[in-house]
């Protein structure tokens, strides 16, 4: 299915007071190829150009996101094991299934922010960054490195825009969306992970070993 049909458009009415035009405007249908694409439509929403609301949202359970690496590589090129303290940083940010992600500050940002805070009096997220430092400890002829995995939560519902004049037919659009983005640490009992890994160099990562400036030495190089 594409995205153009996940749109349902409506067939709803926007009924206006008697005191405004006395009248009911109903949307008239559109013909398939007038029908706008998920990204046109969030376009709308997120420029103003639509008057946008995020309805129904359901909150899913959250989970462990995958693990990446965060931190430099550290390379050891000596004959024992061998610790340093290295810093990291990690940013997860969010997306959604239209397409795209979430950017901060923008206006989906602050309409999803709106109703789930409403809904659920939950704070959502749609970026979270977090920085500290990890002792690595290598053996001899590996690397390592810092890893985490951030906890996400996805949030499902239904994009409703709203037009002062019908646009592509009608004077409202729907689409179904989820956002996936982080969630605080140890919310339904998940928290995010931070671990060491290694693994044995590859050859030409060997041959690093042999140069003049990292021979017999624990190095760091960026990932």
């Amino acid at each position: 299915m594409t995205r153009n049909h996940a749109l349902r458009y409506g067939s709803r009415t926007l009924a206006l007071t008697a005191t405004a035009l006395g009248v009911i405007a109903t949307a008239v249908p559109a013909a398939a190829e007038e029908q706008p694409t998920a990204e046109q439509i969030m376009a709308d929403c997120a420029s103003g150009a639509g008057k946008c609301s995020f309805n129904d949202p359901r909150l899913g359970e959250a989970y462990l996101g995958e693990p990446r690496q965060v931190s430099e590589l550290l390379f050891n090129c000596t004959d024992s094991a061998a610790s340093q303290s290295m810093s990291w940083a990690d940013t997860v940010g969010s997306s959604h299934s239209v397409g795209g992600s979430v950017t901060v500050g923008g206006g989906i940002e602050g309409i999803i922010t709106a109703s789930v805070t409403a809904t659920y009096n939950y704070t959502w997220q749609s970026s979270h960054t977090e920085t500290s430092s990890f002792t690595v400890t290598v053996k001899p002829g590996e690397v390592g490195w810092i890893s985490r995995a951030q906890v996400m939560r996805q949030i499902s519902g239904t994009w409703q825009t709203h037009y002062d004049d019908p646009k592509w037919g009608h004077y409202y659009w729907f689409v179904p969306d989820t956002v996936t983005g982080p969630a605080p640490n140890g919310t339904d009992g998940k928290h995010s992970a931070v671990v060491v890994k290694s693994r044995k160099m590859t050859a030409d990562e060997k041959k690093l070993c042999d140069g003049g400036s990292t021979r017999n030495k624990v190095f760091t190089r960026g990932h």
